[in-house]
């Protein structure tokens, strides 16, 4: 993962820490596909950890992956706290031994210039019958100063994801439809390169709870975020 961006810093990993909303929302979507040796690539500073590992079940092992040097510490202390075997390696994912039964990219895709690149990885990481999961942003039609800032590369659809990840797929949805208005205002005529907390606390506060609603009667068919779940 030397490829990724820059720019990604944790200035926006410290904001988006108080979504807590929507890491619970994303994380019970994919707990399920969650089990056996994971690899968690891109955890940052590991704030999404801990609600992804809260509904999962039959977890062995649990492998942090992260290429920015200031984050190992917090990863470490995160790494002491969890209830099984768990390691933090401050590398890419071309420097891990072993194979994974999960792989974890969330909003680590799209910070990835040659995707090409990082998928051939991941397949030579995964077991036989390995569980990939995917969270990228979606449209790239709302591509803004934003993504921009935190070093984006790109957003996805769904036939973009699919043409990238050269993997089985087993499921392809989005979420948070009303976060994708908010995503559109911004787009077009707020055209902020950064959130204030604030706005990340209305966004999961309020916005999120009504998407709870919205994407079931929308059938997940639209929305700020795409989930991917891929087998090897």
């Amino acid at each position: 993962m030397k490829s990724i961006n820059k720019f990604y810093t944790s200035d926006d990993l410290h904001l988006f820490k108080f979504a807590k909303n929507w890491k619970k929302y994303f994380s019970r979507k994919i707990s399920s596909y969650i089990k056996g040796d994971v690899l968690e690539v891109g955890p940052g500073i590991g704030s999404n950890t801990l609600f992804l590992i809260e509904n999962a079940k039959e977890i062995s092992s649990w492998t942090f992956v992260e290429p920015e040097k200031n984050f190992i510490n917090e990863l470490n202390e995160l790494s002491g706290k969890l209830n099984y075997k768990s390691e933090v390696h401050n590398s890419t994912i071309s420097e891990v031994r072993g194979k994974f039964d999960t792989i974890l990219y969330i909003d680590v895709l799209e910070h990835i210039p040659d995707t090409k690149k990082e998928i051939s990885e991941i397949k030579s990481k995964l077991k036989t019958n390995g569980t990939l999961v995917v969270l990228v942003p979606a449209y790239n039609f709302l591509y803004s100063n934003f993504d921009k800032a935190i070093g984006h590369q790109k957003r996805y659809n769904k036939k973009l994801l699919k043409s990238e990840v050269d993997l089985e797929l087993v499921k392809l949805f989005y979420l948070d439809s009303v976060g994708l208005m908010a995503s559109i205002a911004n787009k077009f005529l707020l055209k902020k390169s950064m959130p204030s907390k604030s706005n990340v606390l209305f966004w999961d506060k309020i916005l999120i709870r009504i998407s709870l609603i919205f994407d079931i009667i929308t059938n997940f068919s639209f929305g700020k975020s795409l989930i991917g779940i891929f087998k090897n």
